[in-house]
């Protein structure tokens, strides 16, 4: 049997090794990279294309969410599977919503912990108990609607050619307008949208139903 390839990245050393020791004590799991930052994580992600990839919400530099946010943005073919202290229902919904493989909290056991990556490789999702709990609670009172996003017409076009892969000079171009003007419509989507690069803006935009 093939093994499944595996990335953990986690800003704390113990639980980064912990969660390593997990994955190198399953027969069928094969560890390819463990890292300590967020932008490390994608990079890394990018690099090796694991088959899952173990990843704590709340890192340095970029999210575990924004990671999943740009793995599903850019179509890899990584399963991802989010970790984390605090466990309430809206952070889960909103990982599973994005696309995420599975939702463990940290009070798991190492075995756990291999056992969830193994079925999140196969193909399966995956909550623990407490994430599971959470998330029933979130859906059960009731999932605050998120508010509508006042998009300006420029600011929908520029959103569109970025979501093409174009870039901000090419867009400038295209709609005749100074680099600067629009850089600013940029920063000014970001700012609405709550991210911090282009694939994360398509990620929430598609999610959304912003983009035409």
């Amino acid at each position: 049997m093939v093994p499944t390839t595996v990335l953990v990245a986690d800003d704390h050393p113990l639980f980064r090794e912990g969660l390593s020791r997990a994955v190198l004590a399953h027969p069928y799991l094969e560890l390819v990279a463990a890292v300590e930052d967020g932008r490390q994580a994608l990079s890394a992600i990018r690099g090796f294309l694991p088959a899952v990839a173990v990843l704590d919400i709340e890192m340095p530099l970029l999210s575990g969410l924004r990671i999943l946010e740009s793995v599903v943005a850019d179509g890899l073919a990584v399963a991802v599977l989010l970790v984390s202290s605090h466990v309430d229902g809206a952070t889960v919904h909103d990982a599973m919503a994005a696309g995420a493989a599975g939702f463990l909290a940290k009070d798991v056991g190492a075995k756990q912990i291999g056992e969830a990556v193994a079925a999140v490789g196969r193909g399966e999702v995956v909550l623990s108990s407490t994430a599971a709990s959470s998330l029933a609670r979130e859906v059960r009172d009731g999932t605050p609607a998120r508010p509508e996003l006042s998009l300006s017409e420029r600011e929908l076009d520029v959103l569109g050619m970025i979501a093409d892969g174009r870039s901000a000079p090419q867009i400038a171009r295209d709609l005749d307008l100074a680099a600067t003007t629009v850089k600013t419509h940029l920063r000014s989507l970001y700012a609405k949208l709550g991210v911090a690069d282009r694939a994360a803006a398509v990620a929430v935009a598609m999610r959304r139903g912003l983009l035409r």
